[in-house]
């Protein structure tokens, strides 16, 4: 009886999560963790990606709508030949009346030996927007924080795009700061994404790049950087020691995200299936991310939307999936959700 009425808390629990979501989370939160991580891996070994192009109907749809102002960034290298139509070449992905262009989407093949995987890139102009982190129902560590684990009703007007956030807390080795409050500790060497209170994101690691200060907003750290000033780090291919998560977890072609900052201070944002940890990161490094770090894995985690204000109004708003293959539903993260996740807006 109470394994039932357990499970039976876990599947009525409060925010957006499917039946399959929240059974799996109850299974690994009840040790179950070592039998679901070996199930993983042998469907994940079992389920490589195909070698030939991908399916049409994975890729996004290429846009041809100038930017109402603003400059797109320049076109990414293509990393399979020959390239397909659309591929690294940025498009505007959403538009409000007034406001220049800040966001930009494309899609990208990091991975030669496998050409039908597909990574989408979003990039962002940080002087153009403001990036806020917002708790889920569940993470960081439950309810009661501000907001309703959802995009506040104040924010929706300015709405450009909103992402997924990091792994659960019990397995980010690292600590959560927002509203100002804490869920677990920082710390030093975490990869970590901090916001400050201009909204403007710097990815670095905590205690050498970043750390804390007067002007610091939001703290979200997981695992260890994956591009550390300029360079992608030594050990993706192998994990040793689990610094990325489970040793063998980090080798599964799955759905992956990342996040990362440019040179020029861009954000830029990864997400696709069939990603290993390397293939993530060297999609990342190509959108031209200098520093970056992993953000949540495995499918109905990786989800990101952005916001066409010319067609929907703020209380009507239908986000667009960077890719079309993202499982979450369209107003995910309008609605309560149980995961923390980042909110993007025009200034």
């Amino acid at each position: 009886m109470p394994v039932t009425v357990s499970y039976i808390r876990a599947l009525t629990y409060p925010g957006n999560a499917s039946v399959l979501v929240r059974t799996v989370e109850w299974v690994r939160d009840h040790g179950g963790a070592p039998l679901v991580n070996a199930a993983e891996n042998v469907y994940y070994r079992l389920h490589a990606p195909a070698d030939g192009p991908p399916d049409p109907q994975a890729l996004p749809s290429v846009s041809h709508r100038v930017p109402s102002s603003g400059v797109a960034p320049a076109g990414l290298r293509t990393l399979v030949s020959p390239s397909l139509p659309g591929e690294g070449q940025w498009q505007q992905a959403s538009a409000i009346a007034g406001k220049p262009a800040s966001a930009f989407t494309t899609f990208l093949r990091p991975d030669p030996a496998h050409a039908s995987v597909v990574a989408g890139v979003a990039r962002f102009d940080q002087n153009l927007v403001a990036t806020r982190l917002i708790a889920g129902t569940r993470e960081p560590n439950g309810l009661g924080w501000p907001g309703d684990s959802r995009v506040p009703a104040e924010l929706r007007a300015s709405l450009i795009a909103t992402f997924n956030s990091g792994f659960k807390m019990k397995d980010a080795n690292g600590g959560f700061a927002a509203d100002g409050r804490t869920a677990g500790a920082l710390r030093d060497g975490a990869a970590s994404a901090v916001i400050d209170t201009a909204g403007k994101v710097r990815i670095g690691a905590w205690g050498r790049d970043v750390g804390p200060g007067p002007d610091v907003a939001a703290v979200r750290q997981n695992l260890e950087l994956v591009i550390d000033h300029g360079q992608i780090v030594p050990g993706l291919d192998v994990n040793a020691g689990g610094k990325w998560g489970s040793s063998s977890n980090q080798l599964q072609y799955t759905w992956r995200s990342g996040l990362g900052v440019t040179a020029d201070n861009g954000l830029v944002y990864v997400g696709g299936a069939g990603l290993t940890l390397s293939t993530l990161t060297v999609a990342l490094a190509d959108a031209g991310a200098v520093s970056a770090m992993e953000l949540d894995i495995h499918p109905q985690m990786v989800d990101a939307f952005t916001y066409d204000h010319v067609t929907h109004l703020p209380e009507h708003l239908s986000g667009t999936p960077l890719l079309p293959s993202m499982p979450g539903p369209k107003d995910r993260y309008l609605q309560s959700d149980q995961r923390d996740f980042f909110a993007v807006t025009a200034r």
